[in-house]
């Protein structure tokens, strides 16, 4: 018998800051180490963990509220990170980023990500690699390109981390599946762990029949899109759908599209990419933006997201008072940020600031399983003895816990806040 710890360090009860220790007799594997943002948009870290305690770190993906604050580890230590070669590099850029953004609130510097960046362990899916007593494997996650799910065998333990998955097959990524994993505990993201997404093809045809429509009509058409992974889901999208579209992209997006189209091996439909970078103007300056404006029946693809920051404020600004031109809303806006605001009241900012008269319209093109696709994976592992929920908010997280129950019992079914360590005699 082994007495597994599990420590949630970020992630608990909330979306973002992902962060959990696996280990055993004071050794331990740290899948992730991501950031949050308060309301001011100050980051937050999660629980401290000692460098000395960890074998490795494993990273799923390049998202910074997974990968944001790994860099805080190389201050004081050098220890091997995992992840793949594409995650490596879309983690520099957005890193990076983070730095020149949010570097005064942060307790690490460029240098610290160079210490980390030189420390990587490039893996490839399905391979093992071995540190101390752990065996680790990491599987398509399905989520944006180069994304796994790390499989952890603790002393025999066998325990399976999704991070965020996706098990829907999208132009750039290919959906999870989990048909004859075997593990002992299940370690499972729940962000949308009561709800499900529309079909993917319904949402597609009412997207592609709404640009077409206000494009023929004159408009211009905005997409903000989060840089990494929605910008270039949705340009593949247009690619494919409408021939002969003006098609721009700018900001974030246009440097990692550039970085994707170099890394055919984890892009699921590579042809509609590259058409899509051959066809479609790159942004350059701002020059090129005031045209863009002056014209007629545009797409702008541009980070960021949420409008909170970007290119995408300036083409809102130039665009929301004319009724012709529309905003297309297509990735997750959190409370309080300008997207969400703008959804909710028609302006992008408090009761002083104008309405905006562009058609707006949020379409849901999520990456992340639904509650349908979070139970399919669930059920599909043989072998689970214990389910562990991550990665939700408080509500959400309790009702997915209710619904896992009946795969391995309620008992057995645990949504841990930040901070609690979970002990398995397995």
């Amino acid at each position: 018998m082994v007495k597994m710890q599990l420590k949630v360090l970020g992630g608990g009860h909330e979306v973002g800051r992902a962060a959990i220790a696996v280990g055993s007799k004071g050794r331990y594997i740290l899948m992730d180490y991501g950031v949050n943002f308060s309301e001011e948009d100050i980051p937050q870290l999660p629980d401290h963990i000692k460098p000395s305690e960890l074998e490795a770190v494993a990273i799923t993906h390049a998202h910074l509220d997974h990968i944001g604050a790994a860099p805080f580890l190389y201050t004081t230590a050098q220890l091997p990170i995992l992840m793949t070669s594409i995650t490596k590099e879309l983690g520099k850029l957005m890193i990076q980023d983070f730095l020149k953004l949010s570097g005064y609130y942060l307790p690490f510097e460029q240098v610290d990500l160079e210490v980390m960046l030189d420390n990587v362990v490039d893996v490839t899916y399905g391979k093992q690699y071995e540190f101390g007593d752990f065996k680790i494997q990491f599987i398509n996650a399905g989520h944006i390109p180069g994304s796994g799910m790390i499989y952890v065998d603790v002393d025999g333990v066998k325990v399976l981390y999704t991070g965020d998955v996706n098990t829907v097959d999208t132009r750039l990524v290919k959906g999870a599946v989990l048909t004859g994993v075997r593990a002992d505990v299940l370690v499972i993201e729940g962000t949308y762990g009561n709800s499900t997404h529309p079909p993917r093809d319904v949402i597609e045809k009412e997207f592609i029949e709404s640009v077409k429509e206000v494009v023929e009509n004159g408009g211009n058409v905005l997409v903000p899109s989060f840089s990494l992974g929605r910008s270039q889901e949705i340009m593949s999208l247009l690619a494919e759908r409408c021939d002969d579209a003006h098609v721009f992209f700018d900001g974030m997006v246009r440097v990692i599209t550039e970085l994707m189209v170099s890394h055919p091996e984890f892009i699921h439909k590579y042809d509609l990419l590259t058409k899509a970078v051959e066809e479609f103007k790159a942004v350059r300056n701002s020059g090129d933006r005031r045209r863009i404006v002056k014209g007629k029946g545009n797409i702008i693809v541009s980070s960021a997201g949420m409008l909170k920051g970007g290119p995408a404020q300036y083409y809102i600004k130039k665009l929301g008072g004319n009724p012709k031109n529309a905003v297309f809303m297509v990735s997750y806006q959190a409370p309080n940020t300008p997207g969400r605001k703008l959804l909710e009241t028609g302006k992008l900012g408090d009761e002083g600031s104008p309405t905006i008269k562009a058609r707006l319209q949020w379409f849901d093109f999520s990456s992340h399983a639904g509650v349908d696709g979070l139970m399919e994976l669930a059920s599909s592992v043989t072998g689970l003895k214990k389910i562990v929920v991550v990665h939700s908010d408080e509500n959400v997280g309790s009702a997915f816990k209710e619904r896992l129950g009946d795969i391995v019992g309620e008992e057995n079914v645990f949504f841990p806040t930040n901070g609690e360590v979970l002990t398995f005699d397995l």
